[in-house]
């Protein structure tokens, strides 16, 4: 089981920007599927989640109405969209996955309701 983000870059304030995760070695059909950030100094912060098998989509206060997750069965990947970026959106970004038999959908932003995490991909503020 791998996941692996991508589309991480320098970015300035009002731009847009999407996130890649891709999955191998287990389809998404039947995981939840969230991205987490954590920014220097701070705890990960679950930002959003998608349900494939459903399409249910969750997100934090603070990308909320900003950022869009979605799903790609045939690539297997789950995107997430971000817009009207922030100098606080820089951080480094995950994506975690889980079986949701294993999950609790009131605490997808928990990152202990993970057992499956990419190796980040890196989004930052140009000065």
């Amino acid at each position: 089981v791998q996941l692996v983000e991508s589309g991480g870059d320098l970015v300035e304030a009002g731009t847009s920007l999407r996130l890649s995760c891709v999955a191998s070695g287990f389809t998404f059909d039947h995981y939840a599927v969230s991205w987490f950030r954590q920014a220097p100094g701070k705890e990960r912060e679950g930002i959003s989640c998608i349900e494939p098998s459903n399409g249910s989509e969750y997100y934090a206060d603070s990308v909320k109405g900003r950022f869009s997750i979605s799903s790609e069965a045939a690539k297997n990947t789950v995107y997430l969209q971000m817009s009207s970026l922030k100098p606080e959106d820089t951080a480094v970004y995950y994506c975690a996955a889980e079986f949701v038999g294993d999950w609790t959908r009131r605490r997808w932003y928990d990152v202990y309701e993970y057992d499956y995490w990419g190796q980040g991909t890196q989004v930052t503020f140009s000065s």
